[in-house]
């Protein structure tokens, strides 16, 4: 048995104490979730200049804890394709107007911070998978012609276009030995965002997976439905465009983030053969405050509960403040400043999941006391893994398995059965 539990004050401490006296019981059953990809964040341009900025070692300090074993472990990572709020500045990968061949496509911009980044993770994880998703088509591609706001031009040339943009995108990181596992046609296409966007009626999504993308690029990647980021859409978005046989049969999954997190259980009630991702955390005010570490817990367990594959964070490293381009200031695991590396809350809550629960895990029903602030799994190794928080003031004596934990205030714990 091993036990792991931080507070804000006390940081990956190893306890071995037991309390004599029982607690209430957390009683852990049968497998109820989905077998487990992995832990994982995006590739964000701003983030990727933070790490640069350091001295080689503390780069590799970082890179190591990210994405190697001994660390987060991240295996499963997500990738912009061309800008996102956290790119330096907006850009796409062809800004020629009326290029429709797209003779002109480029990713050199991203060969200053993003590639390089990326190929340091699969130093550290040879067999790491990446999914991408765009946030703007180019504007001369949209009506009106902004990085944020608008719509794609819906005519059959710009349609056509545009899915050689992201088969073009596919191929040239491949080019460079990134392979991406699947792509989202759109992130938050229910969205008219003030950052690089672009919105998407149902019918319009329907229109361009099942006409264009599908045909275009299903022979070089999965794709995906998504994302989506607002709760209470699930039957007039995604359940309205899987009515389309094409699109049903063809696509391998969906991706769901912030308040869409809860609609993923229903989306695995009626299409179980499909596949589910978190793929982007709330993010925070760039406090990093310890409370909401504790919300990414229970982003993290509600979204394994409702049938998720994965779990993805957002920004893993920010200069202090975590400003936007945008001007929103945001959390992120690392911070940076003047030279300094600082480990934020959210860090730790992300590694008391992603330190120990193994790709190939699946989540164990859990009943009883505490059973809201518990996620359990069962790794493919058989070990138990029992992630904890005690979210409140005072201390929790807590039973599992004929074993008492007395857990600390405002604590996560990990506890290996």
């Amino acid at each position: 048995m091993k036990w792991i539990s931080t507070t804000e004050n006390e940081k990956w401490s190893e306890l071995n104490a037991l309390s004599e006296v029982k607690g209430e019981e957390l009683k852990i059953g049968k497998a109820i979730g989905e077998e487990i990809y992995g832990f994982g964040a995006c590739f964000n341009e701003i983030g990727m200049k933070a790490i640069a900025s350091l001295p080689e070692e503390d780069q590799n300090e970082i890179y190591d804890e990210l994405f190697s074993e001994e660390g987060l472990g991240f295996s499963y990572n997500r990738i912009s394709i061309a800008a996102n709020d956290f790119a330096e500045d907006w850009y796409s990968y062809n800004d020629t107007k009326g290029d429709y061949e797209m003779k002109n496509f480029s990713i050199e911009r991203d060969k200053q911070y993003i590639i390089p980044a990326i190929k340091e993770a699969q130093k550290r994880c040879p067999k790491m998978a990446f999914f991408a998703s765009p946030w703007s088509p180019p504007t001369w591609m949209k009506y009106p012609q902004a990085c944020n706001y608008g719509k794609l031009v819906q005519t059959g040339e710009n349609l056509k276009a545009y899915a050689l943009y992201l088969r073009k995108f596919v191929e040239e990181y491949a080019k460079e030995g990134i392979k991406i596992s699947h792509l989202y046609p759109q992130n938050e296409f229910l969205c008219d965002h003030k950052f690089p966007s672009c919105q998407y009626s149902a019918e319009e999504m329907e229109n361009f997976l099942a006409n264009y993308l599908i045909d275009e690029i299903g022979d070089l990647c999965e794709i995906w439905l998504g994302t989506n980021c607002w709760y209470q859409f699930y039957m007039q978005i995604y359940g309205k465009i899987l009515q389309n046989e094409k699109i049903r049969n063809s696509i391998k999954g969906a991706g769901f983030q912030w308040s869409a997190t809860h609609e993923i259980g229903l989306f695995k009630e009626d299409y179980p053969n499909l596949k589910a991702v978190q793929t982007e955390m709330e993010c925070g005010d760039g406090q990093n405050k310890w409370d909401h570490a504790l919300k990414v817990f229970e982003i993290y367990r509600r979204s394994f509960k409702g049938g998720a594959n994965a779990n993805v964070y957002w920004n893993m490293v920010l200069a202090k403040g975590g400003l936007s381009t945008w001007g929103w200031h945001q959390n992120s695991l690392f911070t940076v400043d003047n030279g300094e590396i600082t480990r934020n809350p959210e860090y730790y809550a992300v590694k008391h999941f992603s330190y120990f629960v193994k790709k190939g895990a699946v989540m164990l029903k859990t009943e009883g006391a505490h059973s809201t602030s518990s996620a359990v799994f069962k790794n493919p190794d058989g070990n138990i893994v029992a992630v904890i928080v005690n979210p409140y003031e005072k201390e929790k004596i807590l039973t599992i398995q004929n074993n008492n934990f007395i857990l600390k205030p405002m604590s996560f714990n990990t506890i290996i059965l």
